[in-house]
């Protein structure tokens, strides 16, 4: 069974966390961070695989869940993308050594980027998978009607139905203001480190344009994008997740 640790922040959150340490006397290559999904959460099927491999390459590895999400302290509804931002910063200064490789999934993507924009001194490289930077914005608000929009700011929340649960999420006023001051495409954005991402062709969450607009605005002097043919959004089939394996060898020969 898998042993589940807590890091207690000082304010009082608990994020559930588990690691993997690299043999003593390997040669230490930078360690990697796994940054989950909205909603998601350490048990996916992209983290223990990473986790797996991370083991058998004798590298340091790192999954955790957000506050509200899987066994951490706090509900999900009352979350926001500052909030995970900040446990994300938090537990990789209290739990790594050195600068990390950050692989942010989803809207792991858009904390990786922030953290890797205004922590550079802790990202060693990023690899993003379908990363969704800024989509609160461009996908949340921009899809709603001006009803349902008109609903959120007076009722305060709205359930939207998913395919990826049984029950609808919750999207609060609180989530869409807070993303709105946690953009990264609408304002310069240097990545001082190597970054891959990956996308699949056949995204119906996060549209192909969203990869390459990041690529033209970020300032980054080694950034490659790569597509999936035919990949959805989940990224998780075996051809995938060693795409993710590949893309994470790439960001770790461009630093040794």
């Amino acid at each position: 069974m898998l042993e589940i640790n807590l890091y207690r922040a000082s304010d009082g959150r608990s994020l559930a966390y588990h690691t993997v340490k690299a043999a003593t006397g390997s040669k230490k290559l930078p360690g990697i961070v796994f940054l989950g999904g909205f909603r998601s959460d350490m048990t996916g099927t992209k983290a223990v695989w990473l986790e797996d491999w991370a083991r058998r390459a004798g590298r340091d590895f790192l999954r955790f869940d957000y506050t509200g999400h899987g066994q951490s302290s706090g509900r999900f509804e009352d979350g926001c993308i500052g909030d995970w931002i900040l446990d994300a910063t938090r537990i990789i200064e209290a739990l790594t050594e050195g600068p990390q490789i950050l692989v942010g999934s989803s809207m792991g993507g858009w904390i990786a980027l922030s953290i890797a924009r205004d922590r550079p001194e802790k990202v060693a490289g990023l690899v993003g998978i379908a990363a969704a930077p800024d989509f609160t914005e461009d996908s949340m608000w921009a899809g709603m009607d001006d009803a349902t929009r008109a609903r959120l700011m007076s009722e305060g929340r709205i359930e939207v139905p998913t395919e990826y649960a049984p029950e609808p999420y919750v999207i609060t006023r609180r989530l869409i203001e807070d993303g709105r001051d946690r953009l990264v495409l609408r304002s310069p954005l240097r990545l001082d480190c190597p970054v891959r991402l990956l996308h699949g062709t056949a995204d119906a969450d996060v549209a192909m344009s969203v990869p390459l607009r990041l690529m033209e605005h970020a300032d980054c002097d080694d950034l490659r994008l790569t597509f999936l043919k035919g990949s959805d959004h989940r990224l998780s089939k075996p051809h995938e997740l060693e795409a993710i394996r590949t893309a994470i060898d790439e960001v770790t020969a461009a630093l040794t």
